[in-house]
């Protein structure tokens, strides 16, 4: 058995009740601070790589006015990052057309997963990339983050995606994706990534829903990393008509969703 299937497997096999243990040993509660959906300063883990920083930036390290958690001497800014898959980019733009009234296409939810990536001559990107990353604004933020008087809310939260449902969790399988920020708790193969809500009482009914997602999403990111491997095609980026091709699940697309067009 190839080592994908084999975790993929092993995935399938995850005990939720196991999970749930883990999650209540470990505990969480969400603040709603928002640390999971917005952009980070240079000396914060997570975000783009270095380099990828977003706001306007006079030379001393201060940013506009306007970004979430900062203000006119907020450090520049890295891009927030979450990895969304195809079919859920399609269900957060169908509940953001419900709530907004107004039409979204796959770039307003989704962009190229930046790692990978590499500038082109004229400062744009080019090259290839495996994920899909939700969208952010001009501040680094997710651009479906709300925040009133510091209290952070996602725009689509019934529909979020799976990574956003079960951050800040995830399970130590080879071939998942771990989210922002170094692992600083674990519990059998439950892995807990930097976040102010760790350490605080979960409810077991809380405990076992976020298990059940957690389990969900490492089953689809495994069958994920399969279809694309089995669908990868080098020769996509010599038939798309922009610098960037992302291969997902899917197969090949464009920057903007569409599908590169086979020979």
């Amino acid at each position: 058995m190839e080592p994908l299937e084999a975790e993929l497997s092993r995935a399938r096999e995850l005990a939720v009740d196991d999970l749930a243990d883990a999650i209540e040993a470990i505990g969480f509660e969400c603040t709603r601070c928002g640390g999971c959906c917005t952009g980070y300063a240079p000396d914060e883990p997570g975000g783009a790589p270095a380099g990828e920083g977003v706001g306007e930036s006079d030379g001393s390290g201060e940013s506009d006015a306007g970004c979430h958690g900062g203000d006119a001497e907020a450090p520049d800014r890295e891009p927030h990052t979450a990895t969304v898959f195809p079919d859920e980019v399609r269900e957060v733009a169908a509940a953001a057309e419900e709530r907004f009234g107004e039409s979204y296409d796959w770039r307003d939810v989704a962009r190229p997963m930046p790692f990978g990536l590499s500038e082109g001559d004229e400062g744009e990107p080019t090259g290839e990339t495996f994920e899909w990353a939700l969208a952010t604004d001009d501040c680094g933020d997710c651009t479906f983050y709300e925040e009133t008087d510091g209290t952070g809310a996602c725009a689509v939260h019934d529909d979020r995606p799976l990574i956003c449902r079960t951050y800040p969790f995830s399970v130590a399988l080879d071939g998942t994706s771990q989210p922002m920020g170094e692992a600083v708790d674990e519990a059998g193969v439950v892995r807990a990534h930097e976040c102010e809500g760790l350490g605080r009482d979960i409810s077991r009914e809380d405990a076992e829903a976020l298990a059940a997602s957690l389990k969900e999403r490492a089953v689809r990111e495994l069958a994920e990393a399969i279809g694309v491997r089995d669908g990868y095609d080098p020769e996509a980026a010599e038939r798309a008509d922009g610098d960037v091709v992302v291969f997902d699940s899917e197969g090949p697309k464009e920057a903007d969703g569409t599908p590169v067009d086979g020979d």
